[in-house]
């Protein structure tokens, strides 16, 4: 007799008390493998995507689509059996029994039920959805042939295929001819996160931001000099985050208050540097951080800073990435962005922001010369880090990358 398993949401992390259900993988009569994705729960910062414990068919979903869920609720029951009988197609009186069982729970469609789903993340299966993209005919360029959302907008684009997602929920032509659409589409879980911590750091923390300017000719030299040698010896390539974040650390040993925290009426001091790294993905931006990164090397750093930003872009980020943290840097240069103010991350009490590196006409030395200049922010909590301190730590990440070879020497 075969034995029935309970599907159940998993322990979410500490801070997090519910998840919403936002897709299944799979429907009632279809079989699955040991550790096959059966449902993504998405939180407050990441997507969790709930295995399978057994191979086996799936006998009933028990939640919708769009439905909150806590830890250890049941969300489908599973009929155990061997992966042969897995693979042979559920009896069609069964699979209507299942579905007229739990009529909530929609049929999926079809390009999230094939095996292939299992290797794309959940900005990929998305994206497949509202394209119409089969996901069991694209190939996969992420690690261990993953499909990325890349990949299926390359598909869609040879298919002709148009998103859904730009169909119009209504429609009124203007006096000029031409169309006025409007379409209403409810905040994710992380960006209703990321917009409630804005909104507490504009109200909790007394803000200010400080600017310097960097010239990173010595940098891009030293970059330019070694960057071969360094991606062969090391195997990743030689950024300038990994400049950044020795910097800054060397800067928050000379002034540790901006290292520092607020709770309640304490100022909590860090003895460690857990620098955060801010990564913007298809769902937002999120923050994973570099663990005591004052311990690593450049390409420690690089390669931590690289594996982050690659399981961003497939959605395997974890909860235990983006906890804690003591100070973060985001580069909106990358984006073009040649000035800015960030805003903290709470509880965090500064953050640096890098922009555009941009040549400009500077005088040194009483003579005009063209260099590599880029405008550093630091936005800093005013109750306890002091103007003086600010500006000395933005001098001191200043000088640094100035002279890169101060570093090295820890001087």
């Amino acid at each position: 007799m075969a034995m029935t398993i309970e599907v159940k949401v998993p322990q979410l992390p500490e801070s997090v008390t519910d998840a919403t259900l936002i897709a299944w993988h799979k429907a009632p009569g279809d079989a699955v493998r040991r550790d096959e994705s059966l449902v993504e729960l998405e939180t407050d910062k990441v997507v969790l995507e709930v295995p399978s414990p057994v191979n086996g068919v799936i006998k009933e979903l028990r939640v919708a689509n769009g439905t909150t869920v806590k830890a250890g609720e049941l969300l489908a029951v599973l009929e155990e059996g061997e992966a042969k009988a897995a693979a042979a197609p559920a009896k069609p009186a069964a699979a209507a029994a299942a579905a007229t069982a739990r009529p909530a729970v929609p049929a999926q469609p079809a390009a999230a039920t094939g095996r292939s789903a299992g290797k794309a993340g959940p900005a990929a299966r998305r994206a497949a959805s509202e394209s119409g993209v089969d996901l069991a005919a694209v190939g996969g360029s992420g690690r261990e042939g993953r499909v990325l959302k890349s990949d299926v907008a390359a598909a869609a684009a040879t298919a002709g295929a148009a998103p859904a997602a730009v169909r119009p929920a209504t429609a009124a032509t203007g006096a000029t001819g031409g169309s006025r659409e409007e379409r209403r589409i409810p905040m994710s879980r992380l960006r209703a996160r990321i917009a409630q911590r804005m909104v507490e750091a504009q109200q909790n923390a007394a803000m200010l931001t400080t600017f310097n300017e960097v010239d990173l000719s010595a940098v891009i030299a030293l970059r330019n000099r070694y960057r071969d040698a360094f991606e062969k010896q090391h195997g990743v390539k030689l950024g300038f985050m990994s400049f950044f974040v020795r910097a800054c650390i060397n800067a928050l040993g000379r002034y540790p208050v901006v290292n520092a925290s607020v709770e309640g009426n304490d100022i909590i001091h860090h003895d460690y540097y857990d620098i955060g790294i801010a990564v913007s993905t298809e769902r937002g931006l999120i923050v994973p951080v570099v663990r005591d990164a004052d311990q690593l090397s450049f390409a420690q750093i690089e390669a931590a800073i690289n594996d982050y930003g690659r399981r961003a872009r497939e959605g395997s980020i974890g909860m235990e990435d983006l906890t804690g943290g003591t100070f973060t840097i985001t580069n909106g240069g990358i984006f073009g962005s040649m000035l800015s103010t960030p805003i903290l991350n709470p509880p965090q009490s500064a953050i640096l922001g890098m922009h555009k590196i941009q040549e400009r006409a500077m005088v040194v030395d009483g003579q005009v010369v063209v260099r590599p200049m880029m405008y550093l922010a630091l936005t800093y909590d005013h109750r306890i880090i002091d103007g003086r301190e600010a500006v000395q730590f933005l001098v001191a990440v200043k000088d640094l990358l100035e002279d890169p070879g101060r570093l090295l020497l820890q001087v």
